[in-house]
């Protein structure tokens, strides 16, 4: 990983009130192009919403998801670990800035940072992987940025839109991070 500067944020656990905002953002296509979710519209009501992040609060659903919030206090997204295998030591990464006006600006980079440091120190971890959708280029460069590298490119495994779309699964180790981190970038 560069000795890129990356905005400042926080990772907190995810409250009720994080509901409307979820909601709000799961409404917009462009937000859910990527992520897999229910080929409906909207994909999920309040109160689906609700249950979800009440299950993610007690940890009865297999995902530790936590809130993106900004320096200054702003909530922008969601970050988790799933599919995480204890006997082997890894978990699945996903990540999702909803406040579109958040775009681009590496916050996304920055939370996936916070994440990876908490699942490989917290967690004990020594892989953390993930799926990206192989016309999502965008993303794709991002992950690269922050130290992924591809594994290989899963056929047909997503549903998206009445098609199968092929994903890349990428993967960081843990040495790969932590020797990755270095300069005025460095998590602290």
């Amino acid at each position: 990983m560069k000795t890129t500067q990356w905005p400042n944020v926080t990772l907190r656990e995810l409250t009720l009130d994080d509901a409307e905002d979820r909601y709000q953002w799961c409404k917009d296509k462009e937000v859910t192009q990527h992520l897999n979710m229910p080929d409906k519209y909207p994909p999920f009501s309040r109160e689906e919403t609700q249950n979800w992040i009440d299950m993610c609060i007690n940890k009865t659903n297999g995902y530790e998801q936590k809130a993106i919030i900004t320096e200054d206090g702003k909530h922008i997204g969601w970050i988790d670990l799933k599919n995480i295998d204890r006997m082997n030591k890894h978990a699945e990464l996903g990540v999702a800035i909803g406040d579109k006006t958040y775009w681009g600006k590496g916050y996304g980079l920055a939370a996936m940072r916070e994440m990876l440091q908490w699942g490989f120190e917290e967690l004990g971890l020594n892989k953390i992987w993930l799926r990206v959708e192989v016309d999502n280029e965008q993303a794709i460069k991002s992950y690269k940025l922050i130290g992924y590298v591809e594994e290989g490119i899963l056929r047909q495994d997503r549903l998206r839109n009445g098609e199968f779309v092929d994903r890349l699964r990428m993967s960081i180790l843990r040495e790969e991070f932590f020797n990755e981190e270095s300069g005025p970038s460095k998590v602290s």
